[in-house]
């Protein structure tokens, strides 16, 4: 088959050849480029600076050189600002140099650029799905002529949505757009690293009627250096990391904001510069990171996931990462990073901690090095979104039928399992509660909504997240530092607490509670920050399986460090017998009952739940155990196992119920308020239970 490169047109090629400097294409831009010149919806997979932007890029450029649009003839579409301000200029470079211009839409684009934008739409329009959400709400924007011509949209990073309201969001809202084009739009999604990609391929096309392919050419091997070390004191894994990073490039990840403050400020002044990059951190702050990082050869940026997706922050010598991330993909991703430069590996280091850190980064590496990441989840009952998208569909349209509402929204794969029953069910609850108001047969909303989603012109409908209630800390020179949580600010006192924010600390002046600012000044030290998230934070089935299957081997990995070596064989001689006789892993003692499940925390958490549900026991469960307290429970326990073992026992609608009611009242979603009771309790409950899941396992384990 001829190159993808020859069906380009002469000006494109010449371009890639003259102003890249190209010979050839690689064979992931060269098997999508045949994809989507063929017309096809695509997912395409390539290692972080594999070169998806340009296997997605050249030949949707390429269609809008034959046939240009008149408006908007892509979209492209990022997670965060920060992605599209990354690529601002390198789109820049390839829409100009074949002709075609493209423009950058989001919350900082100045409102006058945005009206120019307006008047003389460009080809390429890059943005976020709730920049898409703002400008098919507002009165200025004239979103049916905008988007009439379309003919094609990427999503970067598309596993970041899959499987979240924000990715509900955005299908809805491409379904809206969609429904405003003329033809079938086309629909692209880039990843480094995703388990499932078919079905995110399905999720990705929508109502779209057009084939799929997943691009997915064979890897090729790279080298890796990896190392797990055991530094159970923070100042000794700041001074390592210290030692390691110095004369070199390194991003430093950690699992929280408040552990990036205190890593940060326990490396500064070793000899390194030290940034900060997290999402508190004002984006001010965070820019002069990059562009300071970029400049440098002697510079740490520490940081959370907010560099984990494909913002470029140049060359690399290191990754390094405090304990371990939750997911194989979030490993590969931060890995990804380096080893591009010729004769470079990639690598990670990983200071742990903790044992279990240790246990879980030895347990990430050994899957990885397996092929294996993690399926990202497709949901079928995103009920807030529902809700969301109810609601904007009354702003964008001044008032709308239940009718011409559900014909959009059942096009959402994310609504899938919800039936048009239970649609007006839903409805006809927003009616009774004040979210919504009918007149003329028109669904339109209600004052209650006005009230809770009504503040500055409607700002709370953009965005389907909740925002916490956020107060600025700024220098006394009105310098903008980043911003903490109210319940944080309401533990400062004036002139005497000191914090860490943006990697320094800051000795509170001043608290404006009026117009929630934090004012500061430096400080010689401070204290670690607080920020909110009250939600469990779950581990997978497989890894906590991994950890598991590495204390029932006799394996020794080179890349772990004698602490950690010599902390897995004390784990193996008191938990290996164990493991290797029984799935459950059943140990009784004078304490009580452990289950050394290793099933993670969703299956775990259901089995608590169920069993306080069922039969009145309190049981505590993190990712590895059960742990029951009252050892004349310990029967009882196991009975009731080989009853949950039973998929019909979930099912069963007294059991749904008594889940649902053990379930904590967390508010996941700023609509859950607009939702009936029922569905409310369903929500939290879909996060906290997997009786599917939690069956399966049972029976795996012979308890059935």
């Amino acid at each position: 088959m001829a190159s993808a490169f020859s069906r380009f047109p002469p000006r494109l090629q010449e371009a890639i050849a003259s102003r890249l400097g190209w010979t050839t294409l690689r064979p992931v831009q060269d098997l999508a480029g045949h994809a989507i010149l063929d017309g096809k919806n695509a997912v395409v997979l390539a290692p972080t600076a594999g070169g998806k932007t340009e296997a997605s890029v050249f030949p949707v450029l390429a269609r809008l050189m034959e046939e240009p649009a008149r408006g908007v003839g892509a979209l492209y579409i990022a997670p965060i600002r920060a992605l599209l301000n990354n690529q601002e200029d390198r789109l820049g470079q390839y829409t100009e140099m074949v002709g075609l211009r493209r423009f950058v839409w989001h919350g900082d684009t100045r409102q006058a650029a945005k009206r120019d934008f307006l008047r003389e739409p460009v080809d390429l329009l890059m943005t976020t799905p709730e920049s898409l959400e703002v400008m098919l709400l507002s009165p200025k924007v004239p979103a049916e002529a905008l988007f009439a011509d379309l003919r094609a949209v990427i999503i970067d990073e598309v596993h970041a949505f899959a499987g979240t309201d924000r990715g509900a969001h955005l299908m809805a809202v491409l379904e809206r757009i969609a429904d405003m084009a003329q033809g079938d739009v086309q629909r692209i999604g880039l990843s480094a690293t995703v388990g499932n990609p078919e079905a995110i391929l399905r999720w990705l096309a929508g109502s779209s009627r057009r084939g799929g392919v997943v691009v997915d050419p064979p890897k090729q091997p790279r080298k890796r250096q990896i190392r797990v070390a055991l530094t159970p004191m923070l100042p000794d894994l700041a001074a390592e990391a210290s030692v390691q990073a110095a004369g070199r490039k390194s991003l430093f990840f950690c699992q929280s904001r408040a552990l990036a403050e205190q890593v940060a400020d326990r490396m500064r002044g070793r000899g390194t510069d030290v940034f900060v990059h997290h999402s508190s951190v004002a984006f001010e702050e965070r820019a002069a990171a990059e562009e300071r990082f970029h400049h440098g050869t002697n510079a740490c940026i520490v940081c959370t996931s907010t560099l984990e997706l494909g913002i470029d922050v140049g060359d690399l010598d290191l990754v390094l990462q405090a304990n371990a991330p939750a997911t194989v993909s979030s490993f590969l991703q931060r890995m990804g990073r380096t080893g591009r430069r010729d004769g470079q590996d990639a690598n990670t280091t990983f200071y742990c901690e903790t044992a279990h850190a240790a246990l879980q980064a030895v347990a990430i590496v050994e899957l990885a090095r397996q092929g294996w990441v993690e399926a990202v989840p497709v949901q079928r009952r995103a009920w807030p979104v529902m809700v969301h998208q109810v609601l904007a569909q009354t702003l964008q349209h001044g008032a709308v039928s239940a009718d011409r509402c559900w014909s959009m929204v059942s096009r959402v794969p994310d609504f899938a399992g919800i039936g048009r029953a239970e649609y007006d069910s839903l409805v006809a609850h927003m009616l009774r509660e004040g979210f919504l108001f009918e007149a003329g047969g028109l669904l339109s909303m209600g004052e209650r909504a006005e009230r809770v989603f009504g503040r500055k012109n409607f700002m709370e409908i953009y965005a389907v997240f909740s925002s916490p209630v956020l107060y600025r800390v700024k220098t006394h020179s009105g310098r903008d530092l980043g911003s903490v949580e109210q319940a944080f600010v309401d533990r400062l006192v004036e002139g005497m607490t000191s914090f860490l924010l943006a990697g320094r600390a800051w000795l509170v002046e001043h608290i404006n509670h009026a117009d929630k600012v934090v004012r500061v000044h430096e400080a010689p030290k401070g204290r670690k920050p607080t920020w909110g998230g009250f939600l469990p934070q779950f581990l997978g089935f497989d890894l906590c399986q991994r950890m598991r299957g590495i204390l029932t081997e006799t394996v020794a990995y080179p890349y772990a460090d004698a602490v950690t070596q010599e902390v897995i064989e004390e784990w193996r001689a008191d938990l290996g017998d164990l493991l290797r006789a029984s799935a459950l892993g059943v140990r009784r003692d004078d304490d009580g009952l452990a289950l050394w499940t290793f099933a993670g925390g969703l299956i775990n958490g259901s089995l608590r739940l169920a069993l306080k549900a069922g039969w009145g026991i309190e049981v505590s469960a993190d990712n590895l155990r059960l742990r029951v307290n009252d050892e004349s429970q310990a029967d009882e326990v196991l009975g009731a196992l080989k009853m949950l073992a039973d998929p019909a026992w979930w099912r069963a609608a007294d059991n749904v119920a008594g889940l649902q009611a053990q379930c904590p009242d967390y508010r996941l979603s700023k609509f859950q308020p607009a939702l009936p009771s029922e569905l409310a309790a369903e929500l939290v409950a879909g996060y906290l239970v997997d009786g599917q899941a939690t069956a399966a396992f049972l029976r795996s384990a012979n308890c059935g």
